[in-house]
């Protein structure tokens, strides 16, 4: 029984990739990814030769079947999204249930998630907090979507482009434009930003650079917790 190792990446800053994570990736005889290009970068700055197989949306059942021929192989394999820790908004969740029907141990190597680090700073008072991902990017399926999650009471995490992040805001607000937000922009990169306010009091802030650069995190409290009345730009 060979092993399957999911690997979370940085989502920006090189420095997060974790020890455990280093050794792994010595240790494997394949690496399958979302994007050759960008692991193999990281490989290189590794100064790690190995093996990749492109394992995105449009070929990841073709792509497990190949990685589990080489786990019947007895030998150990990982897999690695472009960013974060595969699965959450990322292939993976395939490859994964096609390892462990076939009999070989899945294991993770934790790491980086825009998720989990947007909620460590957003001040958000809520117990229960629903990922959510990427809305659709049809007008009316996006609107639809996020009316349920703000009507569900809970607080979410929605991923969003640069260019749709000012539709976005102009739907939240005007759904629900008092409910408080925290909007991190380029996480872990050189140009880190993060806005918490009203979704109404951001919004404008967002228009006045129409140019929207880098991918967003955006967490929305729930509709009845407690906020801090001073927010914090």
């Amino acid at each position: 029984m060979a092993t399957l190792y999911i690997i979370g990446t940085p989502i920006g800053n090189l420095g997060d990739l974790s020890f455990r994570a280093v050794e792994t990736l010595k240790s494997v005889a394949l690496v399958a990814c979302e994007d050759t290009r960008r692991t193999l970068k990281l490989l290189n700055h590794l100064e790690i030769r190995l093996p990749l197989l492109s394992c995105r949306s449009q070929n990841e059942k073709s792509a497990a079947a190949r990685v589990v021929a080489v786990l019947d192989q007895g030998k150990d394999a990982a897999y690695a999204s472009d960013a974060g820790t595969p699965g959450l908004s990322d292939p993976g969740q395939a490859l994964v249930r096609t390892a462990v029907e076939a009999g070989h141990r899945v294991i993770p190597i934790p790491g980086p998630s825009a998720f989990a680090s947007l909620v460590s700073v957003a001040g958000g008072m809520d117990k229960t907090v629903i990922f959510e991902g990427f809305l659709s990017p049809k007008p009316g399926k996006r609107r639809a979507r996020l009316r349920e999650l703000l009507d569900s009471g809970a607080a979410f995490v929605l991923y969003e482009s640069p260019f749709r992040v000012l539709k976005l805001f102009q739907d939240l607000t005007e759904f629900d434009g008092d409910r408080y937000v925290c909007l991190g922009r380029e996480m872990t990169k050189l140009h880190e930003e993060y806005l918490r306010g009203k979704a109404v009091e951001i919004f404008p802030i967002l228009e006045q650079n129409s140019e929207q650069k880098g991918e967003f995190s955006l967490y929305v409290s729930g509709k009845n917790a407690k906020q801090c009345v001073d927010y914090c730009m």
